[in-house]
């Protein structure tokens, strides 16, 4: 019998050590969520500074002293650059590590390496970026982004849907706008005569989109502005600028067609690019699948590189370039 009592007890103690051991496993691609604690919260903070030693040491130290726990980090030192990018990714107890003292803690940091550029967010504290849409007649871009948004895919929050283009009141796009309490503004103007109307409707915003919005925005808007503009281009960029760029690519018989999500600036389609996709086409397709495939990989590269935009993963990087972690 104490024999029987000891393998009883043994084997209730292997049951409760898988037991713990399988709920604490992590599987590939589960979600950083389910795996910790409810009390932790997520945060991320690029780092972009003059190179040096030290650097992740001190950025491991700040997070760790305050009970932080780093899940990812990405660093980038260019070849013959002395310059240092960042961007980790980490959890916190946010009762022992206040959002303000974090701010401080990772300020002093910054100070510390005289860095160019220190930003740090925390998705479920911090307020959702607000964004304003810009859209022409074409609606592709525009429908996709604002389902991906209905369905929680875009961490942001629509302030208004700006366009030159009239949309009548049984529109889908209108009727989804007034389910949902988002403003429609139809500018009608050319190029360049109603911005100073256009800048005061996106004043409050933190970025704009535009969703294929054909018009040009001009470098005094730009200024004015003074925040990320992010454009979708239906071409691989630097290639078929302009209009028609489908039209072109398909004139010239490509094999590969791609779409390029990019910053604006006052140089017409050579912003800093964030994303690029591409999508193979052959000899069977005719302009219209053509076109169909150039649109569904435009609505990608552009959900794409909204999402890298607010998840912090998109740094600048010398004059025309980026650094996408």
């Amino acid at each position: 019998m104490p024999l029987l009592r000891r393998l009883s007890s043994s084997l209730q103690q292997v049951v409760k050590f898988t037991n713990r051991s399988f709920k604490s496993l992590k599987f590939p691609g589960e979600p950083i969520e389910s795996s910790v604690s409810p009390t932790l919260t997520h945060g991320i903070h690029v780092f972009h500074c003059p190179d040096g030693v030290g650097i992740v040491a001190k950025l491991s130290e700040c997070i760790a002293s305050r009970g932080g726990n780093i899940l990812a980090a990405d660093v980038f030192v260019p070849e013959k650059k002395n310059v240092f990018y960042s961007r980790s990714e980490f959890i916190f107890d946010p009762i022992k590590w206040p959002r303000e003292q974090m701010d401080e803690d990772f300020f002093k940091l910054s100070k510390m390496f005289n860095a160019m550029r220190s930003v740090v967010r925390v998705p479920d504290i911090d307020p959702k970026y607000k964004v304003a849409v810009l859209a022409s007649k074409q609606e592709h871009c525009l429908v996709d982004f604002l389902y991906g948004w209905q369905e929680g895919k875009l961490p942001v929050e629509i302030t208004c849907v700006i366009s030159n283009h009239d949309r009548g009141p049984n529109s889908h796009v209108i009727r989804f706008l007034e389910r949902h309490g988002i403003p429609y503004h139809y500018l009608c103007a050319k190029e360049n005569e109603r911005e100073e109307e256009l800048l005061e409707l996106v004043q409050n915003t933190d970025f704009l989109v535009l969703a294929r919005y054909m018009q040009i925005l001009s470098g005094k808007f730009l200024r004015s502005y003074g925040k990320d503009v992010i454009n979708i281009h239906h071409g691989l960029l630097p290639s078929f600028k302009g209009g028609k760029p489908a039209k072109q690519a398909f004139d010239a018989g490509v094999k590969l067609i791609g779409a390029t999500s990019h910053f604006v600036t006052e140089e017409l389609d050579a912003g800093p690019i964030i994303e690029q996709m591409v999508e193979r086409v052959s000899h069977r397709d005719n302009l219209r699948t053509f076109v169909q495939k150039s649109e569904d990989v435009e609505k990608q590269c552009l959900a794409k590189a909204i999402k890298s935009y607010c998840e912090l993963r998109v740094l600048p990087y010398e004059m025309n370039k980026t650094v996408v972690f």
